[in-house]
């Protein structure tokens, strides 16, 4: 019971936002009491809490078995992304936005979590993306691995970024290839072109 409270409320938060769903919403969605939710999480604060690690996990668990393909670097990017959209449906910035709002100390300790699993797997990728000869053996792969990572979390923020201006898949479609094209060599280059043709087709 306690698992499918969880997926019930993982799909309901990031379709309707943290803030705006409630205790009774999810005992709704499952046809069951909201005394039965609470004999599982005492408040909405630790469902939470648990929804978003539940998703994170989820997440790096998905990117791990993208990895594991060992593809090339600039095709594992692009593959992740997709994956990333798909399961976060869309990643709507809303959910994010109210996580950070309503709830700052479970969102800082995602934050955390997020930079420093992000950050060994994009130093990974760039790692093997220069021994590949695809990526400019002169990059600082610290530094560049902390630049991707403020600008895909900072293309959430909608007061930047409206989803009415800037649909979420277009415009992580936009922010990847603005980050390959800076770090590709002639060769990743010709990789890079033939990945945006195909994805421009879809």
């Amino acid at each position: 019971m306690k698992d499918d409270i969880l997926s019930t409320a993982a799909n309901l938060f990031l379709n309707l936002g943290f803030k705006g769903v409630t205790m009774d919403d999810i005992a709704h969605e499952m046809g069951i009491s909201k005394k039965t939710i609470y004999e599982h999480y005492d408040h909405k604060t630790e469902l939470v809490q648990e929804v978003s690690f539940y998703l994170l996990n989820q997440i790096f668990e998905g990117v791990n078995a993208i990895i594991k393909q060992n593809k090339n670097p600039i095709e594992e990017l692009y593959d992740i992304k997709k994956y990333v959209l798909q399961h976060l449906k869309g990643e709507k910035s809303s959910a994010v936005q109210q996580l950070q709002k309503y709830y700052p100390k479970i969102y800082k300790e995602i934050h955390l979590k997020q930079f420093s699993n992000m950050q060994s797997c994009v130093c990974v990728n760039l790692t093997r993306g220069i021994e590949q000869g695809l990526f400019r053996k002169n990059l600082e792969v610290d530094f560049i691995s902390r630049i991707y990572f403020i600008g895909i979390t900072g293309l959430k923020d909608v007061s930047i970024f409206s989803a009415t201006e800037f649909p979420p898949a277009a415009l992580h479609e936009q922010y990847l290839e603005y980050h390959l094209r800076g770090i590709v060599t002639s060769k990743g280059r010709e990789i890079l072109l033939q990945l945006i043709n195909v994805n421009q087709d879809l």
